[in-house]
């Protein structure tokens, strides 16, 4: 059901209460007077787990070796180390944050970006300075019109030779077109669990490069789903019912 659907459907809507910590979809429908709120920090562990999931696959080269056990090859090869690495987190919010946390117990240095400057953080102004310092990108910004198509192809030339970039947010950030050509080059590595398009084609380029890891937007698909996410939804009922303001109003598209 798309979101004019459910407005057409519901005239004395108050406020739509999402499942999802991102709000692109809705965004631009919202009509004026209605909540849109969205489940923040519902999925932050889960992501967070897959973020340092599939950085520690692809610097380990795990992708390859499963390549090779297809094959029933032993083929023993010299592989990355996240320890003692330099990993940039480009969207400094609670799942960036957790990302840190799990990255700094591998002695990672951790370099931060986030929509406004504070202490550790720095923003995207500063991106030129940062990306060649980077070992690995981690992308989990929001998908606004800001941050749309911002890891484009110049994003990626100002990253370091044989760079990982690991994104969990939107596909529409990155610029596919932009990111094969780099792996496919061999000149930087990727690992995804979004894409665009999404679903990614079956005949799409990227599926066959060794430097990339692909999952199907799987980040917060874990056990114990509606356990997490519909905590919130009883409070926000609860907050209607009394009159109170709700949480997580998305406000700019956050």
């Amino acid at each position: 059901m798309t979101p004019e659907q459910v407005f057409a459907d519901l005239p004395g809507l108050d406020a739509v209460q999402l499942l999802s910590a991102g709000a692109e979809q809705w965004v631009p429908s919202m009509p004026d007077g209605i909540a849109l709120c969205d489940n923040r920090g519902a999925h932050t562990e889960a992501t967070a787990e897959w973020i340092q999931t599939a950085t520690l696959a692809s610097i380990r080269r795990f992708d390859a070796f499963a390549r090779l056990q297809t094959g029933r090859e032993w083929t023993p090869r010299r592989t990355g180390t996240l320890t003692g690495a330099t990993a940039l987190i480009v969207g400094a919010g609670s799942i960036g944050e957790s990302v840190a946390r799990r990255f700094a117990a591998s002695d990672t240095e951790i370099l931060k970006i986030a929509r406004t400057a504070r202490a550790g953080v720095h923003t995207l102004d500063d991106l030129p300075d940062l990306l060649p310092k980077a070992d690995v990108v981690v992308i989990i910004v929001p998908l606004t019109p800001e941050t749309e198509n911002l890891v484009d192809a110049a994003f990626l030339a100002q990253m370091k030779d044989g760079a990982l970039l690991v994104n969990a947010a939107r596909g529409r950030v990155v610029n596919t077109e932009a990111l094969t050509r780099e792996v496919a080059a061999g000149r930087l590595r990727c690992a995804l669990d979004v894409t665009e398009p999404e679903p990614l084609p079956a005949d799409h380029e990227l599926w066959g490069l060794e430097g990339a890891l692909i999952t199907p937007h799987v980040g917060g698909a874990v056990e114990g789903f509606i356990e997490r996410v519909y905590p919130l939804v009883g409070e926000q009922i609860r907050h209607l019912a009394a009159g109170e303001p709700l949480e997580h109003t998305t406000e700019n598209g956050y």
